[in-house]
């Protein structure tokens, strides 16, 4: 698992898109950062780049993993009641692919506000379009897919301002979309091998594709893509 979120080019992608995104927040110098759902710990040394890093991860043998690193602090919790008690706000708080695990997730939000400075940014990940369902959500434990104007409804509740939202991994809609509406009419029974290793050199490349998203992210809204990215901050 660790080996996989380090290296596979999605991942890789992935992270350099969301680690241009927070570039663009100008957050202060020594920012304090909560990591919500740090899984395995593949985000933190980037995340640590923007300050000082906190984890919280539910899962014990992911927050051993992450433990591991020696780059943060790893906390048990869950949202959004189990959540452990800090000492001071944060600045940023992340959420990449976790709401969509969680059954309330207005509450989440609401939860995430609360442990905010004031001027501080949540910023959250998470699958987009509920056509694009398939064997991979129900496998991941996934209660919902989302839609740009989905979030902005939740946030709204949440009486979080919507500084930023947009779809990413557009480069890879048209192929996802097209074996996951092909999957519904052919089920598939093998293994599930979205996140197979490929070669190294196919891995590079697949990443400098994927990861060229960064140059829009933050800057314009995509129109289509297999993921959502949001910048939310608390009401004035």
């Amino acid at each position: 698992m660790r080996q996989l979120e380090d290296q596979h080019w999605w991942f890789l992608a992935r992270r350099d898109i969301l680690q241009t995104l927070l570039h663009r927040l100008h957050l202060p110098a020594g920012a304090r950062v909560l990591e919500v759902g740090c899984g395995t710990g593949g985000n933190i040394d980037m995340l640590g780049r923007f300050g000082t890093v906190t984890c919280v991860e539910q899962d014990p043998q992911a927050a051993q993993l992450a433990a591991q690193r020696n780059l943060a602090p790893v906390m048990p919790g869950e949202l959004p009641d189990g959540m452990p008690q800090f000492p001071a706000p944060f600045d940023l708080i992340t959420a990449f692919d976790v709401i969509e695990h969680v059954e309330e997730d207005l509450a989440s939000l609401v939860t995430l506000s609360a442990m905010l400075k004031p001027g501080g940014r949540i910023v959250i990940t998470v699958p987009a379009f509920n056509f694009l369902w398939s064997r991979h959500d129900d496998e991941n434990h996934h209660k919902r897919r989302y839609r740009r104007p989905d979030l902005k409804r939740l946030a709204g509740e949440a009486h979080l301002s919507v500084d930023y939202v947009s779809y990413f991994n557009t480069w890879l809609f048209p192929v996802v979309a097209a074996v996951r509406l092909f999957r519904k009419f052919v089920p598939y029974r093998g293994p599930w091998q979205d996140m197979t290793m490929p070669h190294s050199l196919i891995n590079q490349a697949l990443r400098k594709l994927f990861s060229s998203e960064r140059h829009a992210i933050g800057r314009i809204c995509l129109p289509f893509g297999i993921s959502l990215a949001a910048v939310l901050s608390p009401k004035a």
